[in-house]
């Protein structure tokens, strides 16, 4: 089982920043892939950033330029650095830990329980 534990949401105005973090903690796969998804009222959450053990990461394009995804493999910690932020970034934002069971010839999905991020002036 993995737990993970976010923290940095909040309320900021539009051009502003916000840096959010999660934390994994159990038992944590070397091989895996760590990111960030998101929901906004009324609508099905999608992607944010993902990165990789080995480091490869993916953005939506709603974010590139605007959000970086970091992490620190010894810490197992997911980051998201969040700037220029808009109005349209307000959400409820959930981390994800997963990885791919070769025996199990499965990939294995985790969830945070998710922070607000509202965007507002």
């Amino acid at each position: 089982q993995v737990q993970l534990v976010e923290s940095g949401g909040g309320l900021v105005q539009p051009g502003g920043s916000l840096r959010l973090s999660c934390a994994a903690s159990g038992t944590i796969f070397s091989i895996n892939s760590m990111g960030w998804y998101r929901q906004a009222p009324g609508k099905q959450r999608e992607l944010v950033a993902t990165i990789t053990s080995g480091g490869t990461t993916n953005y939506a394009e709603s974010v590139k330029g605007r959000f970086t995804i970091s992490r620190d493999n010894a810490k197992n910690t997911v980051y998201l650095q969040m700037n220029s932020l808009k109005t349209e970034d307000t959400a409820v934002y959930n981390c994800n830990y997963n990885y791919w069971s070769t025996t199990r010839r499965a990939r294995f999905d985790y969830w945070g329980q998710g922070t607000q991020v509202t965007v507002s002036s």
